[in-house]
């Protein structure tokens, strides 16, 4: 299954490093929605479930007393660790379907970039089991299609980057399915009442070249294909930086462009 790659060190150094950063716009929608439902409330715990190497977890640290990351990739939590100055973080290795936590023990369970790779049905009733009464649930991720912004090369570095997912496809396992129906799967599975599915929330992120080469390599679908076949997959890096330097001409090293990119999102209050 494509989950073990999370498990290799290399993998995750590539993560850390070239993953689309953190959503702002996400977590504010999040506080903004826990603030309403808990009437104003001082939150006092947070759970970051598939934390990965924290990249949700720090941005909560600020708005809670303690925030916990977990996540099965020891690796990845090791990174996270070395990546993390605030005292009231902390992580642990541990499964999203059997929640180290006591019923009723936190005011938000957040999930982002993480739920597809869960055993769903699980992860929602576990991670309703622990949040606190009027506590919430926010579960997030981004739609696997990028479009590029750059001038008057907008269009082709568009087509480029739809040939890139189009080949990244091939790779892809059956988790994908729950990114490109915007986790409505997921959001059907939530057994809480009081719930809301946004979807189509624009981020943009300015990256030169070099960035999104990286970024392509931190999706996993290309870290399959270069377990696969490595000398396909380094061809392939190696055409694709290609396509981009013969599209953006004498800008290709000082070009930086806007990747926008959609991001959808799970909200539901425990009565």
């Amino acid at each position: 299954m494509a989950v073990h790659l999370f498990t290799k060190k290399e993998f995750s150094s590539v993560y850390q490093k070239y993953m689309i950063p953190v959503s702002n716009n996400i977590i504010d929608i999040i506080l903004s929605y826990m603030k309403d439902k808990q009437k104003g409330k001082s939150p006092e715990m947070a759970l970051d479930v598939g934390c990965g190497t924290g990249r949700y977890t720090l941005p909560l640290a600020p708005h809670f007393k303690k925030v916990l990351g977990i996540d099965t990739s020891e690796s990845q939590i090791n990174l996270a660790r070395q990546y993390t100055l605030a005292k009231n973080v902390s992580y642990v290795v541990g499964q999203a379907e059997n929640l180290p936590l006591k019923d009723a023990s936190v005011d938000l369970v957040n999930a982002g970039l993480a739920a597809h790779w869960f055993e769903v049905d699980k992860f929602v009733h576990e991670a309703t089991r622990v949040i606190k009464y009027n506590g919430c649930l926010a579960i997030h991720a981004y739609y696997p299609s990028t479009e590029i912004e750059y001038g008057d090369l907008s269009g082709e570095l568009t087509a480029l980057m739809a040939e890139v997912w189009n080949i990244l496809f091939k790779h892809s396992s059956k988790y994908t399915q729950h990114m490109l129906c915007q986790y409505q799967k997921i959001y059907e599975a939530v057994p809480l009442k009081d719930k809301a599915w946004i979807t189509d929330i624009p981020f943009t992120v300015q990256m030169p070249m070099s960035d999104i080469m990286g970024y392509i390599q931190a999706i996993y679908m290309y870290q399959v294909f270069a377990e696969i076949d490595p000398a396909g997959a380094t061809e392939f890096l190696v055409t694709t930086e290609q396509k981009f330097r013969d599209i953006l001409g004498k800008k290709a090293d000082s070009a930086v462009m806007n990747a926008q990119i959609k991001h959808y999102c799970i909200l539901a209050c425990k009565h």
